[in-house]
Formats: structure tokens, sequence, C-alpha cells
């Protein structure tokens, strides 16, 4: 699947406006991240190239880190809590539901663009296990059933 066109005026400024700080990579992709949402495949080589680094190297920070997407996110993203709490309430059987409901894996989205799906290690809602959050709005005790009614409910406002 192709990416839409994405603002490269805007990932040029942002490498501009970052370049000379020390670190300058992490920096940049999420000033690229904050800006667009995610970082265009199509970035990697200008970033590189402001870096004097290769490709490979800032393609592999950006799949190191968890946060980073190079897909764009769907209308709405969904966090389903990986901590420790949250896994010994069922987690792992909220987070399979939520995939299977949703027919994607983490750090995917949708056919129809509207939900995004990540992985997150707290929410500090511990209390409240298992929790998930939507468009950051937390909700505790998410079982299967919750989870379907609080996506009937996002989908109704839009």
């Amino acid at each position: 699947m192709s990416q839409p066109d994405w603002d490269k005026n805007t990932v040029a400024q942002v490498i501009e406006s970052l370049k000379d700080k020390p670190g300058a990579m992490l920096p940049i992709l999420h000033g690229i991240q904050d800006a667009l949402g995610y970082i265009p495949k199509g970035s990697v080589p200008l970033i590189a190239n402001a870096l004097n680094v290769s490709r490979a190297e800032v393609h592999g920070v950006i799949t190191f880190y968890h946060y980073f997407r190079d897909t764009p996110p769907g209308q709405h993203t969904i966090h389903v809590c990986r901590a420790e709490s949250c896994q010994s309430m069922n987690g792992t059987g909220l987070e399979a539901h939520a995939k299977a409901k949703l027919g994607i894996d983490y750090h995917e989205t949708t056919a129809d663009g509207a939900f995004s799906l990540e992985p997150v290690y707290c929410l500090g809602n511990c209390g409240c296990s298992p929790a998930i959050s939507v468009d950051g709005e937390v909700y505790g005790r998410v079982s299967p059933e919750r989870f379907d009614e609080i996506l009937d409910e996002v989908r109704a406002q839009a």
C-alpha cells in the first residue's frame, strides 16, 4: 500500500531547525511525527543526508522505538496497556480481542482509516486494570464487551 502525499516542506523545516543540535536524530524524528502524525518513508533519505548518516541508521532508530510510526495513523488511536497489572487482569485476552475485533495488529491502522492500535506500557490506571485509552481518554476495567461498547461510542461521535 502506498503512502499518501506528505508535506516535504514541513519535514525540511523540522530537519533544518534541529539538525545542528547534539543528538539531533531523535528530536527530528519526534518533530516530524508531531507535525505529520508519522514519519514518512520518503523522509528517511532527507534525514540521513542532513545528519550525514546512512538511511539504514535512520530506519533502525525508527523501527527500534515503538513510539515512532512509519504509516499514517487512523482517525482514532487506541492504546492497550501491557503493564503487569493489566496483564494480571486478563490484559492479554483484551489485547487478543482488540486485534481480532479491529482486524489489525499493533502499529497498524484499520482499512477504513478509523482506528490505529498501539501498545502502551502503563496508563497509570493500575487499580482499574485492564485499561485502554482512546485518543487520550483512559478507560478502566475494560472487558471485551466494554471494548466493543467503547468502539461503538467513538464511531457514533464521528
